[in-house]
């Protein structure tokens, strides 16, 4: 029986941040969401598409930065403490990783 190991959290972050979403794939999306929409008469739109597809890009984007807001305000308040972590010999990865699990449950985000 083989046994597959979890992934550290380093290799996640790796893994993340090559997987990316690209504006043109947010842009399609946003487009085949919309399409589908009024398609189905779920939505009544009078005004062009395109400014529908622009407003839903926009919301699609800001959600998706919402864990690279997050990561980046983890990493400011680590910075303040690393000498604290550097002398205690924890491991940055591990305490990044409990900080940005403790702010997600805190404000109640879904990444």
């Amino acid at each position: 029986m083989s046994r597959v190991r979890a992934p550290s959290p380093a290799l996640i972050g790796i893994f993340q941040l090559k997987m990316k979403i690209k504006k043109e794939l947010v842009e399609r999306i946003s487009a085949k969401i919309i399409q589908s929409l009024i398609e189905k008469d779920y939505l009544i739109w009078e005004d062009r598409p395109e400014k529908l597809q622009t407003i839903v890009n926009e919301i699609i984007t800001e959600d998706l930065m919402v864990e690279d807001r997050l990561n980046d305000e983890v990493k400011m308040l680590l910075e303040t403490r690393t000498k604290d972590y550097e002398r205690d010999m924890m491991d940055y990865g591990r305490v990044f990783q409990m900080v940005k699990s403790k702010l997600v449950r805190e404000r109640g985000l879904i990444l």
